[in-house]
């Protein structure tokens, strides 16, 4: 829950340095000053390390960096909680993968049918209707960014259990060599201006090096699937991030999206508490 709070607010205040050095500029801010800060907090050169530790954290850092690449590109032309709907099909495809009992479907339905509520899929296509004016490119970057998603929660699980939380830290600065080539193509010199350069140390914190360290902790004590489940909430809290941040207004559509994900969120962590308890 930590996690999602703080990464949608940051990714709210993100928007706001779009105008001045881009999605690949406002990323590479993210990422960079992450890598620093959990550098400094985790300390992995404590760690022995191999050349065998590289290709797992390669792959987990790639897959981070593109993902973030990828999302703050489609919020600039696809509302923010609608983006978040589109990207969390990755993260579900991976919870309906890894179920194995029927009662595990009921909550990935109930996720699905707030998702559907989130989107505007019972709008008529008409010309003014916003599913007709969504940017195309926009969605497809949603949808790459989704694949990500669905990658880092299943490369996150496997670095994690080998490297516990020094790999954050390390698949960061992977992420931050990743992006940062597109930051400095598309921002140049502007990414050197000290006053955006301290909204992007802010947005760092609250995107990137709490939450990832967060969830890094998540996945190394949950299920797969319940960690996918449980991130149905991110469009809810998304959705609310939006209306404080950016000032978008909830409908009464969107707020019972909220509730049924909410259902869904907290049916899957009572359902994995039995099965704990059951084993």
């Amino acid at each position: 829950m930590g996690s999602l709070i703080t990464l949608c607010a940051g990714t709210s205040l993100a928007k706001s340095l779009f105008p001045y050095v881009g999605a690949e500029g406002t990323t590479t801010y993210r990422l960079i000053f992450s890598t620093l800060l959990l550098m400094a907090f985790w300390r992995p050169w404590r760690r022995t390390w191999t050349w065998a530790d590289a290709p797992p954290l390669v792959m987990f850092g790639a897959t981070l960096g593109i993902m973030n690449l990828l999302f703050y590109s489609a919020i600039k032309t696809v509302p923010f909680g609608l983006a978040i709907a589109i990207e969390f099909t990755g993260p579900l495809a991976v919870a309906l993968w890894s179920s194995k009992k029927p009662l595990d479907f009921v909550w990935i339905v109930l996720a699905v049918v707030g998702m559907g509520l989130i989107l505007p899929l019972g709008q008529h296509l008409g010309v003014d209707s916003p599913v007709a004016a969504l940017d195309p490119v926009g969605i497809a970057f949603a949808l790459g960014a989704g694949f990500c998603w669905a990658m880092y929660i299943v490369l996150g699980q496997r670095v994690a259990d080998r490297f516990g939380a020094f790999a954050t830290p390390m698949g960061m600065l992977v992420a931050a060599m990743v992006v940062t080539p597109f930051g400095i193509s598309v921002a140049g010199t502007a990414l050197l201006n000290v006053e955006w350069m301290l909204t992007g140390l802010g947005i760092a914190l609250l995107s990137s090096a709490i939450p990832y360290s967060l969830e890094m902790y998540s996945l190394k004590h949950l299920p797969k699937q319940t960690f996918s489940i449980l991130l149905s909430l991110e469009p809810a809290v998304g959705a609310l991030a939006g209306w404080l941040v950016l000032s978008e207004q909830l409908s009464t559509q969107q707020l019972s999206a909220i509730g049924l994900i909410m259902a869904a969120s907290m049916g899957s962590a009572m359902t994995a508490g039995q099965r704990k308890i059951t084993n």
